[in-house]
């Protein structure tokens, strides 16, 4: 078996839990391999050369781990600026919130051009080469440029988003035409595949050249879509944990009186939380039985509070949850718990267990794996509905879940009031073909497809 070696802008000791069931699944498939994990040091030097950074390595168990310090200069326009003020607002559609600085993509650039130039003396002939993410997408163009010929896959784990608005980006056909140096792209959706395709007909007269396989730009990779699961067993036993039980007993407790709707994302202006927080308002205003009955919780993370967005976003909940309160509220009632705090993950599914309805609604997400979190915590015997985004990648799989348009506050609404409602049968059988999917399509599989899919496209 060769090796494999993943590149991310971050990585994490894969023996640690807290890592998160992506770096497990990884540490799993790093570990049988002896492999390599190469990425950001997360350290930052002021005054640094740009396109210089020292690189460290250590060992993880058999895994080694090796990381590069980024410069301030390079870190503000390839970290701060390219991948978070260009592609990522711009890949979750949202144009008016990019900042197309041309030094920007100058910096991504040159410490993609860094990462390949300390990344390649590491490498041996017959590595498997994964690389994640949106930081990374010319990786394997400068990795090929300096001669790099091992089999490279890449997986996006944001949306692709469709032709016309990835043409708004000014060098879009460099970027598009960098993904045709892998041997295999993977996305989130079929959706995602979708607008990936009709882009490269558009814009680089693609062809097809076989199942999946598409040749443009003078290169042809293969296109395929790898929705990514959840470790299903590692999150239910994080369930039945003491944490998380004792969690779900003192909410169950507390509000035993109350039915409890729930929301877990980080502040983001992608997640769709302000319109989740006006549907609640509709529902206490369409359906009046909800109030003093029904109370929304609110958790969302601090994300990049340094950046207007999110502070203009932060301001915007902070209103919006308070006139809920003020309008609706009662002494013994709040209408709303807002949360601007990470909450621990070992209390994480003691809180979807004892939520009645989980609100998973953005505007736009890769994924979105709260929505599988949630169904894998309920309790089979009286689950509780999930509401779901139409527009998280996560919807293809989970039809089975009450699917909704955020913009369509009143709909919204409407779904909640019938998730409320729904009768026992009904939910136990939606929450059984909803974790059978889920349990089907975990991450191990992700890994797994992913790495057979790599390893044929190669071949």
């Amino acid at each position: 078996m060769s090796r494999l070696v993943v590149i991310s802008n971050r990585l994490a000791d894969p023996r640690k839990p807290a890592a998160g069931g992506l770096a497990v699944a990884l540490g799993e498939a790093l570990n049988q391999t002896g492999g390599l994990w190469f990425g950001w040091s997360g350290t930052v030097v002021e005054g640094g050369t740009p396109g210089e950074g020292e690189l460290h390595t250590r060992q993880a168990g058999p895994v080694t781990l090796a990381t590069v310090d980024l410069c301030r200069e390079d870190h503000d326009a390839y970290y701060q600026g390219y991948s978070n003020s260009v592609l990522w607002p711009v890949f979750h559609y949202r144009l008016d919130l990019a900042d197309f600085n041309a030094s920007y993509v100058a910096g991504y650039r040159r410490v993609n051009q860094m990462f390949a130039r300390k990344l390649l003396p590491l490498l041996r002939e017959d590595d498997t080469i994964w690389v994640h993410d949106y930081h990374l997408i010319p990786l394997a163009a400068e990795l090929r440029a300096m001669g790099c010929r091992q089999r490279i896959g890449f997986f996006l784990h944001i949306p692709m988003p469709p032709p016309l608005i990835m043409a708004a980006i000014p060098q879009h056909e460099w970027l598009m035409r960098s993904l045709f140096a892998y041997d295999l792209v993977g996305l989130q959706s079929e959706a995602d595949v979708s607008h990936f395709t009709r882009y490269v007909r558009n814009e680089g007269s693609a062809e097809e050249v076989g199942a999946q396989r598409l040749r443009a730009f003078g290169g042809t990779v293969q296109v395929q879509a790898f929705p990514i699961g959840i470790d299903v067993d590692e999150f239910t036993r994080l369930t039945q944990a003491p944490d998380a039980v004792e969690t779900c007993e003192n909410m169950r407790d507390e509000y035993s009186r109350r039915r409890l709707l729930l929301g877990i994302d980080r502040l983001d202006y992608s997640k769709g939380i302000p319109h989740r927080v006006r549907a609640y308002r509709e529902l206490l205003d369409r359906y009046p039985e909800n109030r003093n009955s029904a109370t929304m919780i609110m958790i969302a993370s601090p994300s990049r509070d340094d950046v207007h967005a999110y502070a203009d976003l932060r301001h915007e909940l902070e209103g919006l949850c308070g006139s809920v309160n003020g309008d609706y509220g009662e002494l013994d009632w709040m209408p709303v718990r807002y949360i601007h705090r990470t909450v621990a993950r070992k209390r994480v599914p003691g809180l979807c267990r004892a939520a009645a309805v989980g609100l998973v609604t953005p505007l736009r997400d890769g994924m979105n794996l709260v929505a599988k979190e949630y169904v894998v915590a309920q309790d089979p015997e009286d689950p509780g509905v999930l509401v779901l985004s139409r527009f998280a990648g996560a919807a293809e799989q989970l039809k089975e879940a009450l699917l909704v348009n955020p913009y369509d506050t009143q709909g919204t609404a409407d779904s909640i009031q019938q998730a409320l409602q729904m009768p026992l049968a009904e939910r136990q059988a939606r929450h059984g073909k909803l974790m059978a999917r889920i349990r089907e399509y975990d991450v191990h599989w992700w890994r797994k497809a992913f790495l057979q899919a790599l390893q044929e496209a190669g071949d």
